[in-house]
């Protein structure tokens, strides 16, 4: 991973996001030595994005189901066909 001076940032904006769209690296940026922030391409945040809420939904399924908070085969059919349409 590529770490870059919040002061480098200001001074080489354009460049360093260059490179990070040729990359595909996230970048480090530091203040006064201490990690402040990461770049990161669009498409890296978006497909990280998709990722957590499959997460989340996965976890959410697992909360219900230790309490209990279970469907019948039929009320889920009955269900979906309600959210299709």
């Amino acid at each position: 991973m590529k770490i870059e001076l919040v002061t480098t940032l200001k001074r080489q904006a354009t460049k360093i996001l260059s490179d990070l769209h040729a990359s595909k690296e996230p970048v480090l940026i530091t203040e006064h030595g201490v990690p402040s922030a990461y770049l990161i391409d669009v498409d890296d945040y978006e497909l990280t994005k998709r990722r957590i809420e499959i997460l989340e939904g996965i976890a959410r399924g697992e909360t219900a189901i230790l309490e209990r908070q279970l469907y019948s085969q039929e009320e889920v059919e009955e269900k979906m066909e309600k959210w299709l349409k």
